[in-house]
């Protein structure tokens, strides 16, 4: 593993990550920059060595997301764009099922994953053996995954989505019945977009199931204005109060279009960090739902996983085949503008 203690906040460092601070000076306290800036200077140094991108997830810090990210987005897109490019290697700066869906893209490129226990509480509900159980409970009923999911679920689902494009590929089956995994929250959200019947599996974010919709209300007792801005991950309730249900890039094109003077994004709360940097002129208020594994990926990570080429992410090659054929049914049916 290497040292970055070395690094230090040069004057020419300090040159060349200005313009980067002066961006995030609302979000970053100065003191913390000069901790930062040496880290991320070497890391976009090493990018251009390692013919590397930095893919990196809506829910990331913003001394990630807005200083060494080569995409920024959903899960999908980070792999997409990662399939997309000469790269060699990709770091996702996420969670691993979101590294595996970057290898099961781009199966020849090197994917990296810089903490291998950045998890997730909704992947980690559900084995493909389940998967295989709720076959035999429901014989001939198509099976929906969330992409939000580990690979051995893809592989045994017929077809993925994504929260955007969930209904769309839903009713895309032509059946009376789906079964819908892992996440239950969102499978009763789609229940009440489509005449399709939803058998859902039980799964939950851990960031999403923590709001309430006596919190929102609050809100709005404390803030009349407001504008409420909604993950379909959320409980029945909170979606209730919600001025818009979206996906993390609906509610950034959501905020692009009406350009709140006030907002709540009902969701992981470093997002707030991140689109405030892009709209200064509205009044981000911060409900912070932290997402432990999403705060796992930290520079010094990213920095020693560049260095060292390492951890590297592996998924079994029959597993990965499979997985990718629900992929490919849902981009052909078409995807939305992005998912959790």
């Amino acid at each position: 593993m290497t040292d970055s203690s070395h690094l230090a906040f040069t004057p020419e460092v300090e040159a060349a990550t200005r313009p980067l601070y002066e961006r995030l000076r609302d979000v970053i306290p100065e003191v913390e920059w000069p901790v930062h800036a040496p880290l991320i200077a070497r890391i976009n140094e090493l990018k251009q060595e390692r013919n590397a991108v930095l893919v990196v997830h809506n829910y990331q810090v913003p001394e990630i997301f807005h200083t060494v990210a080569d995409y920024t987005g959903d899960s999908l897109g980070m792999a997409q764009y990662g399939a997309d490019t000469d790269a060699d290697v990709i770091v996702v700066c996420g969670v691993r099922f979101m590294a595996e869906t970057a290898k099961i893209l781009s199966p020849e490129k090197t994917v990296l994953l810089p903490d291998m226990d950045a998890g997730c509480s909704l992947a980690a509900s559900i084995t493909g053996e389940d998967v295989r159980k709720l076959r035999e409970q429901y014989p001939g009923v198509p099976v929906v995954t969330y992409v939000n999911a580990y690979a051995d679920v893809r592989a045994e689902a017929d077809i993925c989505c994504t929260s955007a494009n969930a209904v769309q590929v839903v009713e895309s089956l032509g059946s009376d019945r789906v079964i819908f995994v892992p996440d239950g929250y969102l499978g009763r959200y789609v229940a009440t977009q489509t005449d399709v019947e939803i058998i859902y599996w039980e799964g939950a974010c851990e960031v999403h199931e923590r709001f309430t919709g006596e919190e929102l209300r609050n809100y709005r007792s404390d803030y009349p204005d407001i504008e409420i801005i909604a993950h379909p991950e959320c409980p029945p309730d909170v979606l209730a109060e919600a001025d818009f249900v979206g996906s993390t890039s609906g509610m950034i094109k959501h905020v692009a279009e009406r350009h709140p003077e006030r907002v709540v994004l009902v969701t992981e709360c470093t997002m707030s960090d991140n689109v405030a940097v892009e709209f200064p002129d509205t009044d981000f208020v911060r409900p912070c739902n932290l997402c432990p594994h999403m705060k796992r990926i930290s520079l010094p990570k990213i920095l020693r996983s560049l260095e060292n080429l390492e951890p590297e992410i592996h998924v079994d090659p029959d597993i990965a085949a499979r997985a990718r054929l629900s992929l490919e049914r849902m981009l052909a049916v078409g995807r939305g503008p992005g998912q959790g």
